[in-house]
């Protein structure tokens, strides 16, 4: 398969993604906000709890899962990252549909990490609900009084004794914490504070009734709850789990964060082109209708030069998403990180100005609850920070690049080994 084909399989998941989205989710956006804002924000949405089934019936069931973490195909079609792409995109048009298909962070990243790194009693225990759909989890890494950037720089304690670990920290954008049905946060901290830099970490499974768990508040994103998924901040006090909680080992936390947010960070990309993709059509249709001096808007050159800018970007942004998911699917994900950099600094910054770009078509009714336009701007501004800053995502876009061409950044002169001048 070539970067612009699609597999069979992946075709006809497509023409049935796409006929699933135009029969039930499209129509209803309208009916998730009323269902959402009617009583408690926080319950779980019976809308989406009545389309799963419907979901699982077609086959569009654990699309994200990959064959390495399900070999038998027990609970899904075993796509790869390339293959999976335009399936992911199709969702991301509308922010929660992913989770019909059970394709919603973080329990994708969660569920990855259970099929990877989990024990056969944590498998059975937590990974086999949330491929089912029967419970929902979270990831707490980030902490308040930290730059996180820097995931060394974590004070979150998780300490042995006996049989048990001893949690102490405290964590936010615990995303999907908030959900009633979440049942389980993976939990990162110090297990070593001495030891070297990078294996001071480990990741931990915390069930949320643990006695010292405690939801301090949903943090908004420019006002948004995104309830009832939600963003929380939390307080872990004393928390004791057993001892077989621990994945991987002492010391790993590192390790199973890059294998974890390679995907994740990928797949945020991939909504974020649906995200593009939906706005250009939204500023084209406006463009087309609305009348301004005296011709539509689509006449006027500059509205014209907005819809050309936002078509050559979003293209843009797919082939090198597309060129990531290739490199993760043929060389695995350490030797793609520069691309999978790459594309997360550039898919939400692309899907940024083409939701602004819409939104000043729009006027004032952009900004308002009236269109999506404002909320998809919010949650794509918010990825550029999510899962690693701009910052740090182009440093290591550099430094894979300095490194390809041999430069020693030690020393600061070519090593030995530099590919020759003019070499690929």
């Amino acid at each position: 398969m070539t970067l612009f084909d699609l597999s069979p399989r992946t075709a006809d998941l497509r023409a049935r993604l796409l006929k699933f989205m135009d029969e039930h989710i499209s129509p209803n956006e309208g009916e998730f906000e009323r269902q959402r804002n009617e009583g408690n924000r926080w319950a779980h949405i019976g809308l989406i709890e009545d389309l799963k089934p419907k979901a699982r019936a077609e086959g569009l069931w654990n699309l994200f899962l990959p064959p390495a973490s399900d070999p038998d195909g027990q609970f899904g079609p075993g796509l790869s990252n390339l293959e999976y792409a335009p399936l992911c995109e199709i969702m991301g048009r509308v922010w929660w549909a992913p989770e019909v298909f059970n394709c919603g962070a973080p329990d994708t990243g969660n569920m990855e990490v259970l099929a990877r790194y989990g024990t056969p009693e944590q498998q059975a225990q937590w990974l086999v609900p949330l491929l089912s759909g029967e419970i929902r989890s979270a990831f707490s890494m980030t902490e308040p009084d930290v730059a996180s950037s820097d995931a060394t720089n974590i004070r979150s304690s998780i300490v042995r004794d006996g049989d048990e670990y001893v949690i102490n920290g405290d964590k936010w954008w615990s995303s999907g914490a908030g959900d009633s049905r979440c049942k389980v946060s993976i939990f990162m901290g110090k297990t070593d504070p001495q030891a070297e830099r990078h294996l001071q970490q480990s990741m931990i499974l915390v069930p949320l009734d643990a006695p010292g768990v405690t939801t301090q508040r949903p943090l908004t994103v420019f006002g948004y709850d995104d309830a009832p998924h939600g963003h929380m901040q939390m307080t872990f006090r004393d928390v004791r789990v057993p001892a077989a909680n621990l994945l991987l080992g002492e010391g790993r936390g590192f390790e199973i964060a890059q294998g974890r947010l390679g995907p994740g960070r990928i797949h945020h990309c991939m909504r974020l082109i649906g995200q593009a993709e939906r706005a250009l059509e939204l500023m084209v249709a406006r463009a087309g209708r609305r009348v301004a001096f005296g011709k539509p808007l689509a006449a006027h050159q500059h509205v014209q030069e907005l819809i050309a800018h936002s078509r050559m970007e979003i293209d843009q942004a797919r082939l090198l998403t597309l060129h990531a998911a290739h490199m993760m699917d043929t060389v695995g994900n350490k030797a793609a990180r520069g691309q999978i950099a790459a594309i997360k600094v550039v898919a939400p910054n692309v899907a940024l100005k083409v939701i602004d770009r819409a939104i000043q078509v729009y006027g004032g009714e952009g900004v308002s609850q009236d269109t999506p336009l404002a909320m998809m701007y919010a949650q794509a501004r918010t990825l550029r920070l999510a899962d690693g800053p701009d910052i740090v995502h182009v440093g290591t876009v550099a430094k894979e690049e300095l490194r390809r061409q041999g430069v020693d950044l030690r020393a600061g002169r070519p090593r030995p080994d530099a590919a020759p001048k003019g070499a690929n």
